[in-house]
């Protein structure tokens, strides 16, 4: 997508991973867990994108940075998110999160996961 597409709003070097969905990739490294590695990404939500559900393989530590964010995890009620906010998400459990703000959302996303597994899985 080229810049005069970027939404107002969406950092200028993110990335659109999905529709609306748009990801700032910050750092990936081996943890001193065997077989473990934290990934960190900055993730911008448009206010029209969808929600897709999914998994990680391992933990997701997420902070809201700016706006509000509605989680929905496996097994619970739905819960929005505001600024400072933090959710952990467990190993494995199916999720979606959206927007229900009128302007960007933004969370931090941090990643403790198995190395060498794709970081998301989409759920149909």
């Amino acid at each position: 997508m080229s810049g005069k597409d970027r939404p107002e709003g969406i950092s200028p070097t993110a990335v659109e991973a999905a529709p609306g969905l748009w990801r700032v990739d910050l750092q990936k490294h081996d943890l001193s867990i065997p077989g473990r590695e934290v990934v960190q990404s900055r993730v911008e939500f448009t206010p029209d994108s969808p929600p897709f559900k999914h998994f990680h393989p391992g933990e997701e530590i997420i902070c809201v940075l700016q706006g509000s964010l509605e989680y929905t995890l496996e097994g619970r009620s739905p819960m929005v998110c505001n600024v400072g906010d933090a959710l952990t998400v467990p190993y494995g459990v199916h999720h979606q999160a959206r927007n229900v703000g009128d302007g960007v959302a933004v969370e931090l996303a941090t990643y403790v996961v198995e190395k060498g597994k794709p970081l998301l899985t989409r759920v149909d």
